[in-house]
C-alpha cells in the first residue's frame, strides 16, 4: 500500500464518520421533537438495542430511563428479558419495536392493532422507524467497533 492510498483511506474514513455522526444527530433531533413521552423512547431505543444484542446501548438505555426517567425495574426488565412490559401500553409499544427490528421492518397487521389499541396514533408508527433507525446505526456501530462498558452502566449488562 502506498502512502497516497494510505492518506486516501484516511479521508475517506473521516469522511465517512463525520457523514454518520451528522446522520446519527439529524434523526436524534427528529426523535426528540417527536410525540412520545421521554420514557417511551427510552423504552424504544431500549428494546432496539435488545433486539439488535447491542449490550452497551442496552445498558446506558436502561440506566437513563430507571434513574432519569425513574421507569420500574420490573419494565426495564421484561424489555431486557423478552418478557411481558407490565404496563399494557408500554407492552404494545415494545412488541411493536422489536417485531419491525426482527422482521428488518415487517409488522403483523395484529401487532400494529394492539399498538393502536393501546392507546398510540396511526401516524407513531412512522415515529418508531426514526427511533429504530437511530438506534440501529448506533448498535451496528457498536457491534462493529465495540465501546467498552461504563463502570456507571456495568450494573445493567447482560
Amino acid at each position: 500500500m502506498t502512502s497516497e492510498t494510505l492518506a486516501a483511506d484516511s479521508v475517506a474514513l473521516e469522511t465517512l464518520k463525520s457523514g454518520v455522526d451528522l446522520t446519527l444527530k439529524q434523526l436524534s433531533a427528529v426523535f426528540e421533537k417527536g410525540s412520545f413521552t421521554p420514557r417511551e423512547k427510552q423504552i424504544i431505543l431500549l428494546a432496539a438495542s435488545v433486539e439488535n444484542n447491542c449490550n452497551y446501548c442496552a445498558a446506558a438505555h436502561s440506566q437513563i430511563a430507571k434513574t432519569l426517567l425513574r421507569t420500574p425495574a420490573e419494565v426495564i426488565a421484561a424489555v431486557q428479558n423478552n418478557t411481558p412490559v407490565p404496563e399494557a401500553k408500554l407492552n404494545a409499544l415494545v412488541n411493536l419495536v422489536k417485531e419491525l427490528v426482527r422482521e428488518r421492518g415487517y409488522a403483523k397487521e395484529k401487532t400494529i392493532q394492539k399498538f393502536l389499541a393501546a392507546g398510540y396514533k396511526k401516524e407513531q408508527v412512522m415515529e418508531l422507524l426514526l427511533g429504530i433507525a437511530l438506534k440501529t446505526i448506533s448498535n451496528y456501530l457498536d457491534h462493529i467497533s465495540p465501546t467498552p462498558l461504563d463502570h456507571a452502566f456495568a450494573g445493567e449488562s447482560k
